[in-house]
C-alpha cells in the first residue's frame, strides 16, 4: 500500500464513526468507484471548504452569511433556542420543532475538557438580547451534567434581561418503557408533569 493511500485511510479513521477498518472500506470504494464516488466527493469538499463559514449571528453553517436561518422573514424572531452545537441545531430543524432563531453556544462547560465560560459564544448571545426583540430564549443543552452546568450559567447570565427563560422538558420518551428507563430520567418526568 502507497503512502497516499495511508494517508487516505488515515484521514478517514479520523471522521467520526471511522475505525482504521471501516476507514479502510472505505477508502477502497473511493479509490475503485473514481468517477462516481471519488470525484464527486473532492468537488464537494472543495466547495465546502470554500465557502461554508460560521453564520456571524447565530453560528451556524451555511455558505451565506447571515444563515438561511437567519434570514428566513418566517423565523419567529422573538424565540432564540440555546443549543450546545451546530448538530443540535440541525436535530431540531429535522424534527421541525422550532420556527425561532437559534444560538449555538459551541460546546458546554466542561472542566474535564478545560472548556469555560469564556470558550462559549455567550458575550455573542447577549450582543443578540440587547439589540431588542427577543422575549424568550429556550435553552436546548443536553441533560448531562455538563450540560445542565450550562443551562444554569446561561440562565444566571439571562437574568438582567427581559424575557422569559425556559428549558426543554425532560423525561419519558415518546414510546419509552418506565423499566428501562434510568432513575435521574424519571424523576426528571415527575418533577416536570403536568396536567392533561
Amino acid at each position: 500500500m502507497g503512502p497516499e493511500l495511508e494517508r487516505l485511510i488515515a484521514a478517514l479513521s479520523r471522521l467520526p464513526g471511522l475505525g482504521p477498518r471501516s476507514a479502510r472500506r472505505a477508502a477502497l470504494a473511493l479509490i475503485e468507484r473514481r468517477e462516481t464516488l471519488l470525484d464527486p466527493l473532492v468537488a464537494a469538499l472543495q466547495a465546502a471548504a470554500e465557502t461554508i463559514r460560521p453564520c456571524a449571528l447565530c453560528g451556524n453553517l451555511d455558505s451565506v452569511d447571515p444563515c438561511t436561518i437567519c434570514r428566513d422573514p418566517a423565523r419567529d424572531r422573538g424565540v432564540v433556542c440555546v443549543v450546545e452545537t451546530v448538530a443540535d441545531l440541525w436535530a431540531l430543524e429535522r424534527a421541525r420543532a422550532h420556527r425561532g432563531l437559534y444560538h449555538v453556544l459551541g460546546g458546554t462547560l466542561s472542566a474535564l475538557a478545560g472548556r469555560g465560560p469564556e470558550d462559549l459564544r455567550l458575550d455573542a448571545l447577549m450582543k443578540r438580547l440587547t439589540t431588542g426583540g427577543v422575549s424568550e430564549v429556550i435553552l436546548a443543552t443536553s441533560a448531562t451534567v455538563d450540560g445542565q452546568a450550562t443551562a444554569h450559567l446561561v440562565a444566571e447570565r439571562l437574568t438582567s434581561f427581559p424575557v422569559a427563560v425556559t428549558r426543554l422538558a425532560h423525561g419519558v420518551p415518546i414510546g419509552g418503557e418506565l423499566g428501562a428507563l434510568d432513575d435521574g430520567t424519571l424523576a426528571a418526568a415527575l418533577r416536570a408533569r403536568r396536567p392533561i
